[in-house]
């Protein structure tokens, strides 16, 4: 990812090359804001730029060591930090899930949890960042810079983070190694652990603009202008549920039709049925039910909103 590679956000993009080219960099970085805004994307874009030996001033030269080692997301002084979930008889850690995390960035960066879960093929399981985890990072950051520059070390979601292994990554922030930087990358920034916040300099990402969504539609699917602008509407700042409406995922498949079932046995108080839906929700797991219910939340919004006729408010 290069900075002309995100979907909007210019005012966060620009401001992260000033620092940089002012060598005014924070160690700790907090990108903040909703799923689907661009933050992971603009994380890695940001690592890239950081470690570019020959950066300019609008994006990361392209063409160095450094960035050709990007393309693949291997370079050795960029490290990952992500929810997974934990496998039998093992300490897990991210890296055990290494491949899958490099084989979905290098698809799209533009995901959420319920599609990183998918890739794991978690089923029922609750991703976490695990205590042994913090041990990971120690060992990392206490090797020599490879290219003789910075590194960097992003962590998606450190609400997700074991309580124990979220002390020790503020002991790091506290007093990180030399030529370190985090990039910690949150969408429930009131679950992170306060102090790690408060010793990190945040950046507010907004929705992305509709127009900017339409534009990435357009390149990247040669979808119609009037396509795109439904379709970015629909998305209410949010690219991942752009991405979901033109390709449907079996998750959203899935909801759609729970959805359907419980309004329809509900409805025709068919009580075998409810009760029956009800068994079978038993058995998706908490994120499974979390995505339904919030899944479920939107459908009933929407609906409440389209018998208002209020149509420049629907997002379905």
């Amino acid at each position: 990812m290069y900075f002309k590679d995100i979907i909007g956000q210019k005012e966060a993009k620009q401001r992260l090359i000033k620092e940089a080219m002012e060598n005014k960099i924070p160690h700790a970085r907090l990108f903040c804001g909703k799923e689907g805004v661009g933050k992971l994307p603009l994380a890695i874009a940001y690592a890239r730029y950081l470690s570019c030996m020959h950066r300019t001033e609008t994006d990361a030269c392209g063409v160095c060591p450094s960035c050709k080692m990007y393309d693949k997301l291997a370079h050795p002084d960029l490290h990952f930090v992500y929810p997974v979930v934990k496998r039998k008889n093992k300490d897990t850690v991210s890296d055990d899930f290494l491949s899958e995390w490099r084989d979905l960035l290098n698809h799209t960066p533009y995901f959420g949890l319920s599609q990183w879960l998918e890739a794991m093929s978690a089923e029922n399981q609750q991703a976490q960042i695990f205590v042994k985890e913090s041990d990971e990072m120690i060992r990392k950051l206490s090797l020599k810079s490879s290219q003789g520059g910075y590194k960097v070390m992003i962590v998606w979601l450190p609400e997700k983070m074991n309580e124990a292994c979220a002390n020790k990554l503020l002991k790091l922030i506290e007093e990180p190694p030399l030529g370190t930087y985090f990039i910690l990358v949150s969408e429930e920034v009131e679950k992170v652990l306060p102090t790690i916040v408060s010793r990190t300099q945040q950046i507010w990402m907004p929705p992305i603009a509709k127009q900017d969504i339409a534009n990435a539609l357009q390149e990247r699917f040669s979808l119609s202008p009037s396509d795109s602008a439904q379709i970015a509407h629909m998305a209410a700042g949010n690219y991942v549920r752009a991405l979901q409406t033109i390709h449907l995922d079996e998750e959203n498949e899935r909801n759609f039709e729970r959805f359907v079932g419980i309004m329809r046995a509900s409805y025709a108080r068919r009580i075998q049925d409810m009760k029956a839906w009800s068994d079978e929700m038993a058995t998706i797991g908490r994120e499974g039910g979390k995505n339904f219910l919030q899944y479920a939340q939107r459908m009933m919004r929407e609906s409440f909103i389209s018998n208002l006729k209020r149509t420049e408010m629907n997002y379905m």
